[in-house]
């Protein structure tokens, strides 16, 4: 009788959210994945920025369960566009932790309404891999929003992933909080053609050389074959995955000129015509390519253009971008001197009509932001 009573007891104590919850894998069907991962005991893991996951569901709570190998960030949208303000941030570390996303009022209507969350992930690989297990709610999860008709994929530098850009000046020192993948010229664009994107992006990595001098970790070039950014062993399967982008934007070579070096050329060249190569592979001969060559130095253009003219690839673009031009120094930089968001609407703002030609979608009635 004592066993019975302390059990009941123990009961009353659990939150309704426990006693009345229904919990989905990562992994399940109404959930729609946007990015790359592995999947291993239904859980997705993965370490690219810009990473997102759309959920729809009644009820008043929505909880995730997750593991982080380091801390990284996210940023939660309820019923709002993602280029609105976030409803909030969630700091994410800890192993099997469970984390509340959404908390409303109680109230029939909360209870009763579907509700659209997005969730995605602001910052890069050196925040750590994140495993994301399940997801937990008090009412019950419908389909999410599947993957949008358009697609693209972009590959990229600090720029793409969003370094800084919530710094409020280019004298602030870069923290992990002001990364924000959500804000980038990526997600800009992406969200004026209305399309689902990923990003496979590193902070200093170029295509045949990184910055500083030439850091012994892998080039992008490399990076782009992975699911994990550093780990070599995950081979990025195309098959794998239901994402189809449209075109490919490729954002890199200012890492390959930082610090007053110049790559060889015909090394460039070599890795360029590689990247290329893996891209193709991926999609087909006639998926576009737009190469965006953002110049650092008087070669770089050059270097750029080059391949893009002699590759004997079809449907391969060049577009030279001079940020020393384009963006302020007092309104259009965060942290490290990168592009605040400011910087990034107008870098968007350069790419968008090429995108628009390139892929047909022509100009949209949208605004870019």
């Amino acid at each position: 009788m004592k066993k019975i009573l302390f059990l009941a007891l123990c009961l009353i104590a659990l939150s309704p959210l426990r006693l009345m919850a229904e919990t989905i894998p990562a992994t399940d069907s109404r959930i729609t994945f946007v990015g790359r991962a592995m999947v291993q005991d239904d859980a997705y893991r993965f370490d690219f920025p810009s990473t997102y996951f759309r959920v729809a569901f009644t009820g008043k709570t929505l909880a995730m369960r997750v593991t982080d190998t380091k801390r990284n960030f996210y940023a939660v949208w309820l019923n709002s566009p993602t280029f609105a303000e976030p409803t909030h941030i969630v700091e994410v570390k800890g192993t099997d932790t469970i984390i509340d996303l959404i908390t409303l009022a109680d109230t029939k209507t909360s209870k009763l309404k579907e509700h659209q969350v997005v969730i995605q992930r602001r910052t890069e690989a050196n925040c750590g891999t994140t495993t994301m297990h399940a997801f937990i709610t008090d009412g019950k999860f419908l389909q999410a929003a599947s993957l949008k008709e358009r697609q693209i994929e972009f590959i990229g530098d600090s720029y793409t992933c969003g370094y800084g850009v919530d710094a409020p000046s280019r004298r602030d020192p870069f923290k992990d909080e002001t990364e924000n993948a959500s804000r980038t010229y990526a997600s800009i664009v992406s969200r004026y053609f209305n399309a689902d994107y990923f990003t496979i992006a590193h902070s200093g990595r170029g295509i045949t050389r990184n910055a500083g001098s030439g850091v012994p970790w892998e080039v992008m070039t490399d990076i782009y074959q992975y699911t994990l950014d550093r780990d070599s062993l995950s081979r990025w399967n195309v098959a794998d995955a239901d994402f189809r982008p449209a075109m490919t934007v490729i954002y890199l070579g200012t890492n390959d000129f930082s610090s007053y070096m110049m790559p060889d050329y015909n090394k460039f060249r070599k890795d360029y015509m590689r990247l290329l190569g893996y891209v193709k592979a991926n999609y087909g001969d006639d998926h576009p390519v737009l190469c965006v060559a953002s110049k650092s130095n008087e070669y770089q253009f050059t270097y750029i253009r080059n391949v893009v003219n002699n590759c004997g690839m079809k449907n391969v673009h060049y577009l030279g971008y001079c940020p020393s031009q384009h963006l302020s120094t007092d309104e259009d930089l965060g942290a490290g001197w990168h592009p605040n968001y400011n910087g990034q609407q107008k870098i968007a703002y350069s790419i968008i009509p090429y995108i628009a030609t390139i892929t047909g979608w022509g100009l949209q009635d949208m605004p870019v932001k």
